[in-house]
């Protein structure tokens, strides 16, 4: 893997635990090398007597180990978020002149840093003192998903056309109708479409089922007939792309701002991801309880689940205030 390449042994060691015990994904363990690679880099800067200006990237940190990371406090720790949230260079969406990183990306880097030290104090007992058990994770701006309206995402599927009509109508309405993540839809292969069903594996390798609806499933019958008669490298893939290989999240995220395009909807409003929380929000609106739609989406824990309860509820509040009734002027009762 690519961790490997640039990878001290106590850390290699870490991501090895993780993803064979664990089961964590390759996503995870990937993002986890790379956030605590930085964190490594910044660690020997500061201890290091470095030029404070030293660029990142040219700091190596194969010879981190143990009695390195033993000698991190968590004053190190608090500069390193400080780096992040001060200096760190922000991402390309974020306004210009604003500096640091944004409040999720820095509770990313910290939850991967906690585990780092939970694994050598609590599951390998290697190190004695854990620096980060107290530290608490940077306050989260709450913002409700966007999500396409139940007429534009009409008019999205509406828009579809071309000579991978099929293709992308099936994949848009896995999208809206069963809220599979895009890492999700590109893992799906061929035997994982069962009649009316699809068999979904999520994050942390676990497998759910998740039901179709009718036009759903008209979609990708439709799609099955073209798919068939098409010879994939990895024939086991559901979806193909153009140069005969799996589809690839990249290619998932660039037809669908392809469409949105087409339907005359912001495309850099929405996503792939978007359009999972428009099919929870959707879902939520025609009935679906809470813990039903927990089990769809595949959330660990039901608090992520319950933000589409505060949508749900704007939407009650705008449909109670479009009613004539709640505004006409009203007599004071006799008591």
């Amino acid at each position: 893997m690519e961790f490997q390449r640039d990878c001290p042994q106590v850390l290699r060691e870490f991501l090895s635990y993780d993803e064979t015990i664990r089961g964590q994904s390759p996503r995870t363990i990937s993002e986890y090398y790379l956030d605590l690679r930085m964190f490594f880099r910044f660690m020997k800067l500061i201890k290091q007597d470095m030029p404070y200006n030293t660029p990142l990237e040219e700091i190596s940190i194969r010879d981190v180990d143990l009695n390195f990371i033993r000698s991190i406090t968590v004053t190190d720790i608090y500069d390193f978020l400080s780096y992040l949230a001060n200096d760190r260079t922000p991402e390309p969406d974020r306004p210009a002149g604003d500096a640091g990183i944004g409040s999720a990306a820095r509770a990313r880097k910290l939850s991967a840093i906690k585990a780092f030290f939970k694994y050598l104090t609590v599951r390998t007992k290697q190190l004695d003192e854990n620096p980060v058990q107290d530290l608490e994770f940077p306050k989260l701006r709450k913002s409700l998903p966007k999500y396409l309206t139940l007429e534009e995402s009409q008019r999205l599927l509406e828009a579809v056309q071309g000579p991978n009509a099929k293709r992308d109508l099936a994949i848009l309405m896995i999208f809206l109708n069963c809220g599979i993540r895009r890492s999700e839809l590109v893992g799906l292969n061929l035997s994982d479409v069962y009649e009316d069903r699809i068999r979904v594996v999520g994050k942390g390798n676990k497998e759910r089922i998740v039901y179709m609806g009718s036009s759903c499933k008209r979609a990708i019958d439709d799609y099955l007939v073209e798919r068939r008669k098409t010879t994939l490298s990895d024939d086991r893939a559901l979806f193909g792309s153009r140069d005969g290989n799996r589809i690839s999240v990249s290619a998932v995220h660039r037809l669908v701002k392809k469409h949105l395009l087409a339907a005359g909807l912001d495309a850099t409003q929405f996503s792939a991801h978007k359009l999972r929380h428009t099919a929870a929000t959707l879902m939520l609106s025609g009935g679906v309880d809470v813990r039903t739609l927990q089990e769809v989406l595949g959330h660990e824990h039901l608090n992520t689940t319950q933000i589409y309860t505060h949508i749900e509820n704007t939407e009650l509040k705008i449909a109670a205030e479009a009613n004539p009734l709640s505004k006409i002027p009203l007599k004071k009762a006799d008591s």
